[in-house]
Parts: C-alpha cells; sequence; structure tokens
C-alpha cells in the first residue's frame, strides 16, 4: 500500500508510483500525467485524440530499469464515455474495446487530472478488467493502460465493433 493509496491529498504533491517493469523504459509518473521517453500522454491525447497507443522500448528484466534493444510495448489512453454503478459494482464504458489488448488493468492511471478521491474497485469495459481507480471518474476522463506487449491503433475497436486505422479516427 503505498501513501497515495492511504492519503488521497498526497496526490497533489506527489504522483501515484507505477510499477516499473510493467510500463515501457524510461516511463516517469507525474502528478497528472505519464511520460515516456518524452512523451506526454495526456499532449499525445489531445493531438490524436482517443484512443491512441504509445510504443517504446520494454524494460528488460532484472535490469532495474534499462531499456531492451529489441523489445517493445505500448501503452493504451482511452476515454471514458460511460459510468454505470450497480449494486456496488462499477463500470466504466471506454471509448475502446479492449478486446485484442493485452493490457494491465491494474496498472491504469488516470491523467490529465489529479484525484484526491479514495480509489475503489473498478471494472473497465466490456471484458470487465479489474482495477482499482479514484471514485470520482467522471466521463471524459483519460485513463493510460500499459499493455504487455505491442499493440496497435487497429487492434482496438470501437464500441460499435469497427477498428480505428490511424491517429485520431
Amino acid at each position: 500500500m503505498t501513501l497515495t493509496t492511504i492519503i488521497p491529498s498526497m496526490r497533489r504533491v506527489i504522483p501515484d508510483p507505477i510499477v516499473a517493469r510493467h510500463w515501457p523504459a524510461r516511463t516517469a509518473a507525474r502528478l497528472d500525467d505519464v511520460v515516456i521517453a518524452a512523451v506526454s500522454l495526456h499532449r499525445l491525447a489531445q493531438v490524436c485524440g482517443t484512443p491512441c497507443v504509445h510504443t517504446a522500448a520494454a524494460i528488460v528484466p532484472g535490469t532495474g530499469g534499462h531499456a531492451s534493444q529489441d523489445e517493445t510495448v505500448s501503452v493504451v489512453v482511452t476515454r471514458v464515455t460511460r459510468i454505470d454503478d450497480r449494486a456496488g459494482v462499477r463500470l466504466l464504458q471506454l471509448d475502446a474495446d479492449l478486446t485484442n489488448v493485452d493490457v494491465l488493468p491494474m496498472d491504469a492511471r488516470l491523467i490529465a487530472r489529479i484525484s484526491t478521491a479514495h480509489s475503489t474497485p473498478t471494472l473497465l469495459g466490456a471484458r470487465g478488467l479489474s482495477t482499482v481507480l479514484p471514485a470520482d471518474l467522471v466521463v471524459g476522463d483519460l485513463l493510460a493502460i500499459p499493455c504487455t506487449d505491442v499493440a496497435t491503433l487497429h487492434d482496438l475497436r470501437s464500441n460499435d465493433g469497427e477498428p480505428y486505422g490511424r491517429c485520431g479516427r
């Protein structure tokens, strides 16, 4: 358990920590963003729209964070489009179907704003991927979700089943 989990108001002065081995090399958590090799995921979403994908060098296991020369991983940035709270279960609908992407939902994090609300169990999308996110999420919030391998924008599907094919749509 982290300090920001116990005292969420601390997120105003220190970022939620990340599990480095689940993110690309040279990933840095910021108060309201994740920056990967000098690329702000919040800015990427502003430029490309959502969903969007950032791919970068993976971390070589057991090296303390050294970048791999030949392995890459991705991070998906997606927007919350609907929130359903039913019988104590919180379900977020996203602007992308993550069915074809091997994401690490427990490492999903809110970007583009700072939340000081306590975290709560949450299910993501149609697959009902289990995670823990701030209780004050609203429609329009951005989430960054790391993947275990390379994902492409084409792997993401809109809620009507159509593949995305380029930056934005």
